[in-house]
């Protein structure tokens, strides 16, 4: 008589309560996975192969495997939780010692870096190459990510971009010269804020003469904070305005631009300014204002971040820019299942896995990540249940094998 296989059934048994136990613990845990126990049947070893009479031995727990299936995506508050919706993991640096993630419940610790609950340091590109409009074409320099909580430095304006639209039908005016003080003197006028190199603002008022001698021609004034601030725009510091001329049809024909006027702004370095009227038309109708932008800006301190679905991390400022700070990186395996649990809900590689395999969100096998949510369990709590009850049936009816080897085993004793 043995009783080999009634432990053997007990002891699978319990590990596979353990596993399910454990399951269901976690269901509330952001970015777990569940696992499964598998088994395998056990037979002596024979020295001469095995007859078609063999009996096994029991059973025995050959692996608890973990499923990496995508949980569902839930919205919360917090805008530096991030989910991963597809394949890749977040990539965790504690000490130097790397660890992968589906957690991403996030934060920023005093020094500004992003790190996880248990204080690893969240890693990415730190360093990003943008385009002329601030959109990210390049990103390089594998590091922890860390949010630049300094000040952003006040800009100056360089250039400024006006799109209006000329009356055809208005009369020039009859009361000259040119004033800025006497509306009479001229046909339309416009405002802009722009910034000097200590950051304080000024207001740029533009005024729009229309030629009296040719009606395809306006002439355009620019002053600073007033009236008595007047900018040289032809630079020449006779007419100190800048001429428009436009075809028959309505069209830019010359003064799209102007470049390089300069202009003091004391105790502020002199103003370089460059005009930009492409797209500036005369028609009849209403003069008007259509589209006016400028490249420079105030100090601005950091009041939020944001990220995207590609994992560019953006600072928002007091002074209303957003600016693209640094990007996440997901790491991918080609065998995931292989990955080496660490604990709060943390994997290590080894060389089971692969290599890990780096791309930003969006890319290449990643998949994208959503700003202001986590991605929940994947256990699902209805079969794990189902799953213990069996697994308790299991573990009694294991225990029934060895009950009944005892009252076997009793009636042998009692024999005479």
């Amino acid at each position: 008589m043995s009783f080999q296989q009634g432990l053997s059934g007990l002891n699978g048994a319990a590990k596979n309560l353990d596993v399910i136990g454990n399951n269901i613990a976690n269901v509330s845990t952001a970015g777990f996975k569940q696992a499964r126990t598998e088994f395998a049947d056990v037979y002596a070893n024979s020295l001469y192969g095995s007859g078609g009479a063999q009996v096994g031995i029991g059973t025995q727990v050959v692996n608890v495997s973990q499923s990496f299936t995508q949980g569902n995506i839930t919205s919360t508050n917090n805008p530096l939780d991030v989910a991963v919706n597809g394949d890749g993991f977040f990539r965790v640096s504690d000490g130097g010692a790397i660890a992968y993630t589906r957690n991403g419940q996030f934060h920023l610790d005093k020094d500004g870096y992003l790190v996880t609950n248990t204080g690893g340091n969240i890693t990415g590109y730190t360093t990003l190459t943008l385009d002329a409009n601030n959109n990210v074409t390049g990103a390089a320099d594998l590091g922890n990510i860390q949010i630049d909580l300094n000040d952003l430095e006040p800009q100056a304006t360089s250039k400024i971009s006006m799109v209006l639209s000329l009356d055809a039908s208005a009369t020039a005016p009859t009361t000259t010269p040119f004033d800025p003080n006497v509306a009479a003197t001229y046909n339309f006028t416009t405002s802009t804020t722009i910034y000097d190199s200590l950051g304080a603002s000024h207001t740029m008022q533009m005024y729009y003469v229309r030629d009296s001698t040719n009606p395809l021609q306006w002439k355009a004034y620019a002053y600073l904070d007033g009236t008595t601030d007047q900018i040289d725009l032809d630079g020449a510091g006779t007419n100190d305005y800048h001429t428009l001329t436009f075809t028959s049809s309505g069209q830019l024909a010359s003064g799209a631009t102007i470049s390089g006027v300069s202009h003091p702004l004391a105790p502020a370095a002199n103003l370089s300014l460059n005009y930009d009227f492409t797209g500036v038309t005369q028609f009849a109708g209403d003069s008007g204002l259509i589209s006016v932008s400028q490249d420079g800006y105030a100090r601005g301190r950091v009041v939020g971040v944001s990220i995207d679905n590609t994992g560019v991390i953006f600072g928002r400022y007091t002074n209303g820019l957003t600016r693209p700070l640094q990007q996440l990186v997901l790491a991918s395996f080609r065998n995931p299942n292989a990955l080496v649990s660490l604990g709060n809900n943390q994997w290590a590689s080894n060389s089971e896995t692969g290599t890990e395999v780096l791309n930003v969100p969006g890319k290449g096998v990643a998949g994208v990540v959503q700003s202001g949510a986590t991605e929940d369990a994947n256990v699902d709590l209805t079969a794990e249940l189902v799953n213990l009850i069996v697994a308790q049936r299991l573990y009694q009816a294991n225990a029934q094998t060895i009950r009944a080897q005892d009252q076997i085993l009793q009636t042998l004793v009692n024999l005479r």
